[in-house]
């Protein structure tokens, strides 16, 4: 039996849309920011809610992301069921998101899939469902920041009917 492939809808990443499945990480007029160093520098406070779990410790790394071809075929999905984390574009690209609340395990009709600008970042909630990295145009670095500490904190699962991520248009 063939499963149907199902066309995902791409939306702008607001955060309002995003709520469900954690922050928007962006300096915009939105936020809470704010003038420091002598009138030198503007701080954007507060931007995400990085959550390391019990017995977990904040970490910074650096993703290097190979471009993924549209269309994409969605078959699998992630997620972090002891932490949340963080994904900052350092290369200005934009990229794609793909998430699921996390209550069950997903199935197509939950997906949703995001653009993000390159002056876009994402804190995934504890427990958010995701695919991994979806960079697109080059090979792109994301500033990471995540859980360390014991216990397994990735958990992994196969779609039964996939999704289809047209190209951008």
């Amino acid at each position: 039996m063939t499963a149907t492939l199902t066309t995902l809808t791409i939306e702008p990443l607001t955060r309002e849309a995003f709520a469900p499945f954690g922050d928007v990480i962006q300096a915009d007029d939105t936020v809470k920011h704010f003038t420091i160093n002598e009138g030198n520098t503007e701080r954007y406070h507060d931007l995400a809610h990085i959550d390391p779990g019990e017995d977990g410790r904040a970490i910074v790394s650096i993703f290097r992301g190979l471009p993924r071809t549209l269309p994409f075929t969605v078959t699998m999905m992630e997620r972090h069921p002891k932490a949340s984390q963080a994904f900052i574009p350092l290369s200005g690209r934009p990229y794609l998101v793909v998430v699921a609340e996390p209550a069950s395990t997903p199935a197509v009709a939950d997906l949703r899939v995001f653009l993000c600008q390159g002056d876009q970042g994402v804190n995934y909630a504890r427990g958010v469902w995701h695919h991994p990295l979806l960079g697109l145009e080059a090979v792109s670095d994301f500033l990471i920041v995540d859980r360390a500490g014991p216990g397994d904190n990735c958990d992994i699962v196969q779609l039964e009917a996939p999704g289809v991520i047209p190209e951008l248009g």
